[in-house]
């Protein structure tokens, strides 16, 4: 009886590690800057943006015969800070997955006639993806354009405000700043710090590692 007792125990536990070995494993890793150049009449000419990947780690090389869970609908907000910790805007900025569509309308021709269709899947401020395992997403933080000092945080919001790209509501001044962010998939919770610098000309804005002392109040 005690033999066929433990024999469900063990099974129980090791079925119980093994889900939880396969649950999502989300991490936040900084990623290179990207250098845009816009045609003329678009709200800017040049455009330099900042990324952060969400990562999907795979399992251990020892359990490789299993497949990690992909993270669903991960979805997020991040937050800018004082390098005191105390927070630059009162709100938080929904996140937006780089990959996602932009919620601009679909344009189309027909003949000699053009127009154009609102589509609701793209017009969700709140940007959602699934990020599989041993994948990683880029998600946007900030943006500058052309010879400006300020710079913005970057979303969905973005899209639709006055004037085009430059939302007033996440406008920072030159000055080192923290960037929190926090993701959430099933249930689970992912969150990363960093610094975000904007002191000189715009290759120098750019998102470093935090270093020691650095926090985010909430």
């Amino acid at each position: 009886m005690l033999s066929i007792v433990g024999g469900g125990i063990i099974t129980i536990l090791v079925t119980i590690a093994v889900e939880v070995l396969r649950r999502p494993k989300l991490r936040l890793v900084l990623a290179p800057a990207v250098n845009a150049t816009y045609e003329p009449g678009r709200p800017a000419k040049r455009g330099r943006y900042l990324y952060i990947d969400l990562v999907n780690q795979p399992l251990p090389w020892l359990a490789r015969w299993m497949s990690r869970s992909a993270a669903l609908q991960c979805t997020g907000f991040i937050t800018f800070h004082h390098l005191d910790g105390q927070k630059f805007f009162s709100g938080q900025m929904p996140v937006r997955f780089s990959r996602s569509p932009e919620p601009v309308p679909l344009h189309f021709v027909i003949g000699d006639k053009t127009g154009t269709i609102l589509d609701p899947s793209r017009m969700n401020v709140d940007s959602r993806m699934d990020i599989y395992p041993g994948e990683r997403t880029p998600l946007d933080v900030a943006a500058k354009f052309d010879s400006e000092d300020e710079v913005y945080g970057w979303s969905n919001l973005s899209y639709f405000s006055v004037p085009p790209w430059r939302n007033p509501d996440w406008k920072l001044p030159r000055g080192r700043f923290l960037v929190a962010v926090s993701i959430s998939s099933s249930g689970q919770k992912c969150e990363g710090l960093f610094r975000l610098l904007n002191e000189a000309g715009p290759n120098d804005f750019r998102l470093e590692l935090t270093q020691r002392g650095d926090r985010a109040n909430a």
